[in-house]
């Protein structure tokens, strides 16, 4: 007679595999998932560029006219006192915040357009905080004005501006635009919140751009301006871009701990607003 097989040998469970069976393990704490999803967000902000870089073709033109034509010809003038470097080097610091500023400051129509295209409601509903959305495209902004300032950069040294390329002001050149550009990215996404509307947005964002540019140091020094326009001046954030910009690109005297302290302080507090006004944008 053939033999009966025998029945297989019985596995004993492993006991912490059962206790994971009965209860799911703890989620990361938010202080953990909030880093991933601020750089997934602004990896996804990014990877909009791949698609079309002709944006950044064509924002190089306004800066190079300024350097070319304003800060060339008012170089050979010499009527605004620069500190004893001639003007266009004064005026490459105050361009690259301009055109960083520029970038950021529209940023809110992009915000809407998403809105409009069921896309904003989409991510809303997803765990991820309002403030990683919000802080993402900040500092996505942030790098696409950091790209702009190193053409700017590329075409101040092509005319001869003398610029500093120590590493470590270099990266501190880049941790300031993108502070600035966070700011004003937020700005332009709080006003979203606010006007709920491309075309005011549009509007209002044309109306405070060369205010927010004339009313800050980029194209003179504050002791030339009226004592009103220094009060502006002196509550203005692309000031203090300026002055960081110029310190660590040409060494002039700045106050640089100031500098960052004031950027910081004006991108959390953008941060802020900007989460707080998101959800008013997807009723």
């Amino acid at each position: 007679m053939s033999e009966v097989p025998a029945a297989p040998r019985t596995v004993s469970a492993d006991p912490s595999s059962i206790s994971l069976l009965l209860r799911p393990p703890e989620p990361r704490a938010g202080w953990r998932v909030l880093p991933a999803r601020v750089v997934a967000m602004c990896a996804v902000e990014l990877q909009k560029l791949s698609h079309d870089r002709t944006e950044l073709y064509t924002r190089a033109v306004q800066p190079a006219l300024w350097l070319l034509i304003f800060g060339q010809t008012f170089t050979r003038i010499k009527a605004i006192p620069t500190q004893g470097i001639p003007y266009i080097d004064y005026l490459a610091p105050g361009i690259i915040a301009q055109s960083a500023m520029f970038i950021a400051i529209f940023y809110g129509i992009q915000i809407i357009w998403e809105r409009d295209a069921g896309v904003l409601n989409k991510l809303l509903v997803t765990p991820t905080p309002r403030s990683a959305l919000t802080t993402g495209k900040a500092f996505a902004a942030g790098v696409k004005s950091l790209i702009q300032a190193v053409v700017v950069i590329v075409i101040a040294a092509l005319l001869g501006v003398s610029l500093t390329w120590n590493p470590l002001k270099l990266l501190g050149v880049g941790a300031i635009v993108i502070l600035g550009s966070a700011f004003f990215s937020c700005l332009s996404m709080t006003i979203a919140g606010i006007v709920l509307s491309r075309d005011r947005l549009m509007g209002i964002g044309q109306a405070i751009t060369m205010p927010l540019f004339f009313g800050s140091n980029a194209l003179y020094p504050l002791s030339v301006m009226p004592g009103w326009l220094q009060a502006v001046s002196k509550v203005n954030p692309l000031s203090y871009e300026v002055d960081a910009l110029r310190g660590l690109l040409l060494g002039t005297h700045a106050h640089l701990a100031l500098d960052f302290g004031v950027l910081a302080v004006a991108a959390a507090l953008g941060i802020t607003a900007a989460s707080s006004l998101l959800g008013r944008l997807a009723r």
